[in-house]
């Protein structure tokens, strides 16, 4: 009976000391996702690094430093961790947010003095169960737009299995080190790895603010941009408009595929929880579709049936989109002429691609962004332009994500 009593005084206490009020925040204020990772399970070249990964359990006795890069900012911050893909248990022991050294990406020092611990429901720690995701309390923190934010997270026993849920395509240096580090300025012997773990979303409330939920694969998750750098087109995108009041949101996982399983769920059974469940979304952009022609058969017949299912997934999209009142915009997919793996001597994957493009222009979303005639060769249109190529004839150079960047209207939002 003590400790109800306890936990009820608890929670009392934070939703009347934290969650702000009409005298802190105006009418037209809302929580509003700044940042976001897609949750995927992480593969065994993904895990840990020894010691941090054993035999039955991963993270035991360590700290997590990460980076995060915010879009907008606000006043008030709030964290997702999830345990997505956890078959088991995910024990938070203590969790705090503060600004990196010199405000840069992928350090392991945080600024002395700004560390604030992250609570749940008033406690320090939090059970996850396996399968969910848990939200912060509200943490009274200024959050800059556009700057570099670190997220620590202490687990005392770890995880039990080998299940973890993370985002490996970070392109952003973490940290590990055993022990707890979460309040303290540098760690000691930390261990650097490019991935993110059990990070999902920062929230910030912002007044008038609205998301773009981009839904995107490798070129989106950035593969060819700077490690540490945040030039994917979407940070590129945030830095080209800076906009207090457009949130995007970047979604994309490597791999990831519209039809099929991939690297993580495929988007038709990844749309609730990544797009729809996410705060203060109004627009979603989907750009995906080339994995889904690049690995389909080579066969008339194979292409044939990507078309179809893709322009139907399209549209199914759209339609789940419009119940939750989301305008949906599809992105024509870019050239991967000369790629070994998608290009067919026979052009029947090049040949459904202009025929997949030509429905997403032809009206079977809100509106359309021309991402492949933004970096083609103009004067081989199947190919990337040179000047874009990070050299695998698919994938783009920071040159390049800033082309797709500049090719999105601004009208759109």
């Amino acid at each position: 009976m003590k400790r109800r009593a306890l936990l009820a005084g608890s929670t009392g206490a934070v939703a009347a000391g934290l969650v702000p009020s009409a005298a802190s925040a105006s009418d037209s204020a809302s929580w509003v996702h700044t940042w976001t990772a897609m949750p995927q399970l992480t593969e065994p070249g993904n895990m840990p690094p020894a010691p941090f990964t054993g035999t039955d359990a991963v993270l035991v006795d360590t700290t997590l430093r990460q980076t995060v890069h915010t879009s907008i900012g606000g006043k008030w911050l709030r964290v997702r961790f999830s345990n997505a893909f956890g078959t088991t248990d995910l024990p938070l022991s203590a969790a705090s947010v503060a600004l990196p050294v010199d405000g840069k990406a992928g350090v392991s020092g945080i600024a002395p003095g700004s560390s604030r611990p992250l609570t749940f429901s008033g406690l320090p720690s939090i059970v996850v169960p396996a399968g969910a995701q848990v939200v912060s309390d509200p943490v009274a923190m200024p959050v800059a737009a556009r700057a570099n934010l670190t997220v620590s997270a202490y687990l005392a026993t770890g995880q039990a299995g080998l299940n973890l849920t993370a985002h490996p395509g970070s392109r952003t240096t973490s940290w590990l080190a055993h022990g707890d580090w979460t309040d303290k300025s540098e760690m000691s012997d930390a261990t650097p790895v490019d991935h993110w773990y059990l990070i999902s979303g920062v929230e910030v409330v912002a007044s008038r603010a609205a998301g773009v939920v981009i839904v995107g694969d490798s070129l989106t998750d950035g593969r060819g941009s700077t490690t540490n750098g945040n030039d994917r087109w979407p940070d590129q995108l945030a830095a080209r408009w800076r906009d207090p009041r457009l949130a995007i949101l970047n979604q994309a996982a490597g791999g990831n595929r519209v039809l099929h399983d991939g690297l993580g769920p495929n988007v038709l059974a990844r749309l609730d929880r990544d797009v729809l469940g996410v705060s203060g979304a109004a627009w979603v952009l989907i750009f995906e579709g080339v994995n889904d022609i690049g690995t389909a058969e080579a066969t008339e017949a194979g292409q044939l049936r990507a078309i179809t299912a893709l322009t139907g997934a399209y549209r199914q999209i759209v339609q789940r989109a419009h119940a939750k009142k989301l305008r949906v915009y599809g992105a024509t997919i870019t050239p991967f002429g000369g790629n070994a793996g998608y290009d067919d001597p026979g052009g029947l994957r090049e040949r459904a691609r202009v025929a997949v493009n030509g429905v997403i222009r032809g009206g079977v979303f809100d509106s359309y962004v021309d991402f492949a005639a933004a970096v083609a060769d103009p004067a081989a249109p199947s190919r990337l332009d040179p000047a874009f190529d990070v050299g695998d004839h698919l994938h783009l150079n920071p040159a390049g994500y800033a082309a797709l960047a500049a090719a999105v209207p601004r009208r759109l939002f």
